[in-house]
């Protein structure tokens, strides 16, 4: 491990067990002074989260709306990451007692055939709290992470995931395999899938202009039968969540495999953008997600 990769290892292990050990309270005002410093040293991705929340706002939005949606975008991230690290500490009874969820029947039903079925997120609100609320009702959730630098700080993440009940697969060869046979098995897979990190992606129109998005969870869908929800969890104030899932996908065979994948995906992408209006600060969308910002 280099020294810099170690160093960034030892400061997420120590912000880690310094956010476990605040009370709720303190961790939320942690959490928000975290995303204004966030804001200051990320001050380089500021036009990139500007030009995100300006497309789901739309047209209308002011100058004012747009910083304040910059600022809250900040501030929910860090909310996620303190959040995030608290888990593992917090009591299954408080974490229930916290969260809501309507929609969440249809999975129920689908589960109950023996049936897997596969859960589509995009980066909004606190989406691991999402599953670890899963494990505590029964249902322990296989997801896919792409692989952090150093090493030893994804494999430290992937410990702190599996303490939840999740089995986390990293991004690679071999992945779809695994996820197929947890859909056999009658698990719920879940992926977050509004950003193209293979760069090879089904193309959307997505907020009004066109990109890619992946097609691994249309795909999963097609070769298993698996039906296709899409789902976001909400943060809400005092340390509460909201989570809300959709009516499944239809994700029948129609015709050529591609051109089915491609269908599911546009209606996929329609699913994320309503969720993501109703929460646009709420999405950690901080990177070029369009050809337009990439320069390309």
């Amino acid at each position: 491990m280099t020294e810099r990769g170690h160093g960034t290892y030892l400061a997420y292990r120590s912000l880690a067990i310094a956010a476990q050990a605040l009370p709720r309270p303190v961790a939320s005002l942690a959490a928000r002074a975290a995303g204004l410093t966030l804001s200051e040293l990320w001050r380089d991705r500021r036009p990139v989260v500007r030009a995100n929340m300006a497309r789901v706002l739309g047209r209308r939005a002011g100058e004012r709306e747009l910083d304040a949606a910059v600022v809250e975008a900040f501030d929910s991230y860090a909310r996620y990451w303190v959040e995030s690290a608290r888990l593992s500490g917090m009591r299954p009874r408080d974490l229930l007692s916290h969260f809501s969820i309507e929609g969440f029947e249809a999975i129920e039903e689908a589960l109950s055939t023996g049936q897997g079925c596969i859960v589509a997120l995009p980066h909004l609100g606190s989406w691991e709290v999402g599953g670890y609320w899963l494990t505590l009702k029964g249902h322990p959730m296989t997801t896919v992470v792409e692989p952090l630098e150093p090493p030893e700080l994804f494999e430290w993440f992937t410990r702190q995931r599996s303490a939840l009940g999740l089995t986390v697969l990293p991004l690679g060869s071999g992945t779809t395999g695994r996820l197929v046979q947890a859909l056999r098995e009658g698990r719920i897979v879940g992926l977050v899938a509004d950003r193209d990190l293979a760069g090879h992606g089904i193309p959307v129109d997505f907020f009004g202009e066109k990109t890619t998005l992946p097609g691994g969870p249309a795909m999963l869908a097609l070769r298993t039968g698996a039906p296709l929800f899409a789902a976001a969890v909400y943060q809400r104030p005092a340390g509460y969540y909201h989570a809300v899932v959709r009516p499944p996908l239809s994700c029948r065979r129609t015709g050529r495999f591609r051109d089915d994948v491609e269908a599911i995906t546009v209606e996929l992408a329609r699913e994320f953008e309503n969720l993501i209006r109703t929460a646009p600060s709420q999405w950690h969308m901080f990177q070029p997600n369009w050809p337009s910002d990439r320069g390309a």
